[in-house]
This record gives structure tokens, sequence and C-alpha cells, in this order.
């Protein structure tokens, strides 16, 4: 809109006001043609921004689609978005811009469990919806947050697919878990060094390293002295990821690497110094985005080339990334489509979401349940398999 229209459309609405405190006739309701906001709160610069580079362009291209298509009963989504370049500080400081000046009627994101940790009690204070993609398993509590939902695994789901990987899989009893200092890192190895044991695994070392930290040789050397056999990473950190693959593969130590769904983004491969760094590495993926026997399945190959058709960037990072970004936006049109923009009435739709099929997961929410990612699509895979974003499942996988 032009500021020369907002100014016109301001003044219209001041005079609109005055006449009906004068008597004239009642103040108008906001205009059934106007935007829906939707408050948006990504990573896109910052340390941990791999994730919301990816999520970013899904995002983009649906709304971009939904609102070529005439919108959501001829009112256009409007992403109001604010990068949160990767500090938690920045994401509440948007907060209370995207709640309560900007209004929107639902908030996507944060997408990193950093941000969200520190975002979510302020946005459920507001009594705004939220829906997310973040791992961390204390972001989902319906008595808390009544009004949050996840579109993706917990922190414990995904363990559980590492942690069964490295334990059940690869058969390799002796593990060393690493960590960056973020809220995800450190809540995911409080998370799953625990289950590790439970399991009989023996947790031979474990820390939270500063993610710039540009000498990770020390920690490596504490985990090969201790006999681990498997190395566990934990971090959507790409330069800290990709120093503990070249720190491994110049030590020739020929261990796996079994971890974080980042070790296999296109970030991370960019900053290896030897392509072979990325062999007997697997990472956490999800089976809609996987290849098996070569082939993609179907909603996700028809995806793929779309984001081609679309001439959607996606060789730098995950299609599960994009994917995800995709099926966010496709839901909250959806929602509003159904229901309008009533925070009540999405809620009560989003409690009755069954078997929701997205291109990067399927989606159920009960009253009682909004965590809606179902435990058997959560796999590894492959990522020296990368192609158009996606991987091979991992050896030991069935069809």
């Amino acid at each position: 809109m032009s500021l020369r229209r907002r100014q016109v459309l301001a003044g219209s609405a001041a005079t609109a006001t005055a006449l009906a405190a004068a008597g004239g006739f009642p103040a108008p309701a906001i205009a059934q043609s106007d935007p829906i906001k939707i408050g948006y709160l990504p990573a896109l610069t910052g340390p941990s921004s791999s994730t919301g580079v990816g999520i970013n362009r899904g995002t983009q291209l649906a709304v971009e689609e939904i609102n070529k298509a005439g919108g959501i009963k001829g009112r256009k989504l409007e992403l109001i978005s604010r990068d949160t370049q990767s500090d938690p500080t920045k994401a509440v400081n948007a907060v209370a811009e995207l709640t309560q000046r900007a209004k929107a009627s639902i908030i996507w994101g944060p997408l990193n469990s950093g941000e969200a940790l520190a975002a979510t009690p302020l946005i459920a204070r507001d009594k705004v919806p939220m829906l997310h993609p973040c791992w961390v398993d204390e972001l989902i509590d319906v008595k808390k947050y009544p009004m949050s939902f996840r579109i993706a695994p917990t922190n414990t789901q995904v363990g559980k697919g590492a942690n069964h990987y490295v334990y059940n899989v690869l058969k390799l009893k002796k593990v060393a878990v690493i960590s960056d200092t973020t809220g995800y890192g450190t809540a995911s190895v409080n998370t799953y060094v625990p289950m590790l044991k439970a399991m009989g695994a023996e947790v031979v070392y474990t820390n939270h390293v500063d993610a710039a930290n540009p000498d990770l040789k020390p920690e490596l050397l504490r985990m090969q002295n201790a006999g681990a056999q498997a190395i566990m990473p934990w971090s959507v950190n790409a330069g800290f990821l990709s120093r503990i693959l070249n720190t491994r593969g110049a030590m020739n130590w020929d261990v796996p690497v079994v971890g974080q769904t980042t070790l296999g983004s296109g970030q991370t491969k960019a900053l290896l110094e030897k392509p072979e760094y990325w062999n007997k590495v697997y990472s956490n993926n999800f089976r809609n985005c996987c290849y098996v026997n070569g082939k993609l399945p179907e909603r996700a190959a028809a995806y793929v080339e779309r984001l081609k058709k679309d001439k959607v960037e996606f060789g730098d990072t995950l299609l599960w990334w994009v994917a995800l970004g995709w099926d966010g936006a496709q839901m909250i049109g959806e929602v509003f489509k159904a229901v309008g923009t009533k925070p009540e009435d999405v809620v009560a739709y989003m409690n009755k979401v069954k078997a929701w099929p997205g291109v990067y997961g399927t989606v159920t929410w009960t009253p009682e349940e909004h965590n809606g990612f179902p435990d058997q699509e959560v796999v590894m895979c492959e990522v020296n398999s990368l192609r158009d974003g996606a991987f091979n499942l991992a050896p030991g996988y069935s069809s």
C-alpha cells in the first residue's frame, strides 16, 4: 500500500471515529479485504540461520501461491517478518511488535529452539495462536501454552531415532556427545545422554562448546582417548559441524558421526576441506523427504519439480527445510480459510487436525496433544548421498 493511500485511509478512519462519537453513524469494523497478518520469526542471519534460510524459501513460495489464487476469501496473507538473527533477545523484542502492535492473527516461528524458548511464554501471554517447528520438548505444553502447536518432531523423537541407529543398527556402545552452547544444543545433550545410558550405551564424553571455537581438536582428542566409537553432535551451526568433520578427517579417525540434520546441509558440505570427510556421516531426516530405491515419495517428488519450475534455490539447503516452510504456511492458510482468524476458532480447528498430508510430514493434533509428528517418519539418512536436498535412507533401514 502506498504512503498516500495509507494517509487517506488513516484520515478516513479518524473522520469516521469522530462522526461516531458525535452520534453520526457507528465506526466501521475492519474491512474484510484487509490482509491477514502472519507474524513470522525466522533466523535469516546469524550462526543458526541455516535452518531459517531454507524454511523461509518454502514459506515465501506458499504464501505467494495462496495470494495468487485469490488469498483467503479475497484477503491476502501478509507475512510480517522479523529476522531473529539467531538471537533469543531479538525474538523477544519482536514478539510485542507482532502480537500487540501489528495484531498478527498467528505467529509462525521462531524457527530455532533457542529463540522459541524465550519467545513462547510471551506469545502465550498475548493469547495469539502459535505454530512452530522447534524440537525442544518443553516448548509444547497444552496447560502452559494452550495456543501453541508443533509441526515437527520433538527432541525426544529425534534423539530416539539417532540413538537407536548408533546402538541397535551400528551396534556401537561407546559414544561421545557434543553440542554448541545454544538453548537447542544444551537441551539436546541433556535429553539424549540419559536416553543413551538407559539403552545400555556408555557415554564416554559429553560437553557443550562455543560454536565459534576455531579449534576442536582438543575435544576430539578427548573423545578418542576415552575410546569413543561414534560422535554424536547436536547443533544447527554449519561451521561448528564442519569443524568437527574436518578435525576427524585430519586425525584420520574413522568413526561414524551421527546427529543433527545440518550435518547434511549444503552449507556444511561447502565448508569441508575434503569431500570424503562426509563419508560415514548419518543425520536425522524424515521419511517423506528421503530416497527409497532411488525415488522420493510421490508428494516430495512433485514438490521438487515445483521448486525447479519456480527456480527456487535449494541446492545449498535441505529439501525438508524448504518443505517444512511450505507446510507451515499452507497449514495456516487452510486454517484461516476454514474458520477465519478469531484465536479461539483457530485453536479449535487445529485441535482437530488429523493425518494432514504435508510434503515434509504428516500432522495430527488433539486438544490434549499439540505434538503432531509421527514417530515412524523420523529416520536417519546417509549425508554423502545428497541430491536435490534429499538423501538415501541410512544403511540398515528397510523401504
